[in-house]
């Protein structure tokens, strides 16, 4: 539709051709105005707000700073009554009374005029009440302590009161000082007080300007005279002003006092040091401390800015933008539903006409469809179970022409009634009421909602039967009420015969695997690496020890029973056959959880499967016993049947092995061959069998006496062989006389001693293994020449 224009009663006054859209966008502005209007004065009166919070807050710090001064001066013209009231003042008296005045105060002291006249008694008379040599002394510019040069009068600090921060020094004479000076000249009459310039504080580095508050003390004997001395307070401003006051990072406002008198012009005396907030809020007054006056400043700070914070404004521009936004949404939608409502009626009729001119173009295709589905019978009835539909298909099967089964066919006829007898009491079993035979595929369909197809027994009208699968599932009318059933039959007697086909093949096929020793299998290995066996026959049960059924999900836990030493061999074998289209063949042991370590053989041919996998068809079988034969077969042929040690085919292939190794690792080698004396003469004397106990026991002696290292081998008769790597001519030499010791030293039973003669050769770079025998041999061929039963060492 278009949304150029609507018509429409404006406000019902007229009615004129305008744009919803234009509509809401007024409404939009208008709404827009107004919040800017109502944010405006939110904002002016939270301004408004602002400024009373902050004259409040100022103007009760200006109160409190301004208390702090007057007490001040009160506690101050208290210690000037104490003193001008009192004949004479002990250190106690003072100490006593100055003390509970010392909150936000420095330091009280009394200095005394002293005439120059009364100097020296002042100080010895002062040294005896404090113990310690007072003199009346100044400072200089340096801070160093000096007395104070002749002056016609001097006011020494003579008592003196300080909390936990030193006061005014003991004998420090406050005319000899300019700024302390110039306050005394200004406290003269009585009642007055004075306030010094700022002055460095005495001993105290954290403070390093002061104030020293002065007032005159006048005898009641000549009130309008000289003044007989002054007391002072010391403060600091950051003691008067922060006591009591927040944490800078806390505190709302920025305080700062200035001097505007100092000597070298204004001087801030305290400054809170926090941050100032962008604010045009400012609070500038005087103070009042005697004669002086200080000028105070009071700034809003950041904490002020955040703890005044207000989201009023925020809230009236959501609020009315939100309200805008629905006002406009709300005239717009008003204006456009009419003519929304008009296209809406025209666009369902042209869609009615379509779909009227679309329901008779599908009923024709419909009936094209029921007619071309020969191979599907497409049966429709009423409640009543009376066929309705009969198609093509359905006239094929059943062998009913169309003009004879509709009207007149119920479903019922066309199924076996044994068979829809059996189904009918299984299910007034099932549900607890009788359900006629009739009514039994239809009870199935209002219980199950006709979801699963059924195999039934249907009869032709030759009397003929077939099975087919039925499904039968309700028809609907536009309303969701049953007006009918329509059932779908498909033959499936082809089906099932071709079904009983494969499975009896299958089962031939399971009866010859059976047979077959091992197993045989089909091996996938997808192209992400995914492997399982998609059949595999009993034997691999017991090849692996793994349920077949997981074989088939996934091959993982076969590669888990593989051996680790033979695993990686493995797998590259099925990698490269994979790669190649090439024959798999391999022999590796697997771990099995019953059966422990077995060997297995596996021969497989690949192909290329679909979706880029490998398929291998091949078989496995266990040749544990195979491998055990071989392994005795093996042993056999290197091993000495008589004495049980080596023989001399292992000698060889052992000689051939360490003198390789010798020859590239340059490491030693020797041999040690020994012969048994006289042993003809044992075996004519004794008998064969005694000569076979003889070598028997002389092989146990010796194989005691080797090293793990050393090879001992018998080359026949009554010749005998030890091959030593790692050792040296020397080392063989030595190894040859222990030897030669263990067989002399112990007699054979029913033979007595028995000798041998022995010949150590060492390996000689670049020699073979004849010359390196040939040298050994020639060793114990000296030995017999020299008399038998000794060890011949090799020649230089």
């Amino acid at each position: 539709m278009s949304k150029c224009g609507v018509r429409a009663r404006l406000f019902g006054l007229c009615t004129e051709a305008v744009s919803a859209w234009a509509v809401a966008l007024v409404a939009l502005v208008a709404g827009g105005l107004l919040t800017a209007a109502l944010a405006l004065a939110a904002q002016t009166f939270y301004k408004q707000q602002l400024r009373q919070r902050f004259e409040l807050l100022a103007s009760e710090r200006f109160s409190r700073i301004a208390e702090r001064f007057d007490e001040q001066q009160q506690r101050l013209d208290g210690l000037r009554r104490f003193f001008s009231f009192s004949n004479e003042v002990t250190p106690l008296e003072f100490d006593g009374y100055a003390r509970p005045l010392l909150q936000r105060t420095l330091a009280y002291a009394w200095a005394p005029r002293v005439e120059a006249a009364q100097r020296t008694e002042f100080e010895r008379h002062a040294s005896e009440h404090s113990g310690t040599g007072y003199v009346i002394r100044d400072q200089d510019a340096q801070g160093q302590w000096r007395p104070a040069p002749l002056r016609d009068h001097y006011f020494p600090v003579l008592y003196t009161q300080s909390g936990e921060m030193p006061g005014l020094p003991y004998g420090l004479d406050l005319a000899g000082q300019a700024a302390s000076h110039a306050a005394l000249a200004r406290a003269l009459g009585p009642g007055s007080m004075a306030v010094s310039e700022p002055l460095a504080m005495y001993e105290i580095p954290s403070y390093a300007r002061g104030l020293l508050l002065v007032a005159p003390v006048f005898s009641d004997a000549n009130p309008h005279g000289a003044a007989v001395g002054y007391v002072t307070a010391l403060l600091s401003m950051r003691e008067l002003v922060s006591d009591g006051r927040p944490v800078a990072a806390d505190d709302n406002l920025v305080v700062r006092i200035v001097d505007p008198s100092g000597l070298q012009g204004p001087e801030v005396m305290f400054d809170s040091l926090n941050q100032v907030a962008p604010l045009s809020l400012a609070s500038n007054q005087l103070l009042h401390l005697a004669d002086h006056h200080f000028q105070l400043s009071i700034l809003p700070s950041l904490a002020f800015v955040q703890a005044n914070r207000s989201s009023a404004v925020l809230a009236v521009v959501l609020l009315g933008g939100l309200l805008s936004l629905l006002l406009s949404a709300l005239l717009y939608s008003l204006f456009s539903q009419r003519q929304r409502a008009l296209a809406l009626v025209e666009q369902r009729t042209a869609e009615l006409r379509v779909s009227e001119q679309s329901l008779r173009g599908t009923h024709n295709q419909l009936r094209s469809v029921l007619d071309a589905a020969t191979q599907v019978a497409i049966i429709a009835t009423n409640l009543k179970g009376v066929v309705s539909t009969f198609n093509a298909g359905a006239e094929r099967m059943f062998g009913y022409p169309a003009s004879e089964a509709i009207g007149q066919l119920r479903l019922e006829n066309l199924v076996l009634p044994e068979e829809l007898s059996q189904r009918g009491h299984a299910l007034s079993l099932r549900y607890g009421r009788p359900i006629a035979g009739g009514q039994a595929m239809f009870a199935e369909t209002v219980q199950a909602h006709g979801a699963e197809p059924g195999e039934w027994t249907l009869l032709r009208a030759d009397g003929s039967q077939l099975v087919a699968n039925m499904l039968v599932t309700a028809m609907l009318d536009e309303q969701g009420l049953w007006v009918g059933y329509l059932a779908i039959c498909i033959d499936v007697t082809e089906r099932r015969r071709v079904h009983e086909a494969l499975a009896a093949r299958d089962r031939l096929l399971e009866k010859l695997s059976a047979e077959v020793p091992g197993g045989i299998y089909q091996y996938r290995l997808d192209a992400n690496g995914h492997s399982c066996f998609p059949y595999a026959s009993q034997g691999l049960y017991d090849i692996y020890e793994v349920d077949l059924q997981q074989l088939r999900e996934d091959a993982t836990l076969v590669f888990e029973r593989i051996h680790p030493d033979d695993l990686d061999r493995v797998r590259r074998s099925v990698r490269y056959s994979a790669e190649h289209l090439a024959p798999w063949r391999e022999e590796y042991r697997v771990c099995l959880p019953r059966a422990g370590l077995r060997w297995v053989r596996g021969e497989a041919t690949p192909e290329v499967g679909e979706q880029g996998c490998t398929l291998w068809h091949g078989y496995l079988t266990d040749i544990s016993d195979l491998k055990g034969v071989e392994e005795e077969l093996r042993a056999l042929s290197v091993t000495d049947s008589l004495t049980g040690i080596h023989n001399r085919r292992y000698f060889q292939d052992r000689l051939k092995v360490e003198l390789e190794r010798a020859q590239r690792d340059g490491l030693a080698l020797a041999v040690i061959m020994l012969d048994i004396d006289h042993f003809k003469c044992i075996n004519d004397r004794f008998g064969h069998a005694m000569g076979d106990r003889v070598l028997r026991s002389l092989c146990q002696r010796i194989g005691q006496r080797l090293r793990r290292t050393d090879v001992f081998c018998r080359l026949g008769g009554e010749e005998f062989m030890v091959l030593c790597p790692g050792s040296d001519a020397e080392q063989a030499r030595l190894l040859a006389l222990e030897l030669w010791q263990g067989v002399r030293t112990v007699p054979v039973d029913g033979v007595g001693q028995v000798t041998a003669s022995f010949g150590v050769a060492g390996w000689r770079p670049g020699e073979g293994a004849d010359a390196l025998l040939l040298r050994a041999d020639a060793g114990v061929y000296t030995a017999k020449q020299a008399g038998r039963d000794r060890v011949e060492g090799e020649s230089a």
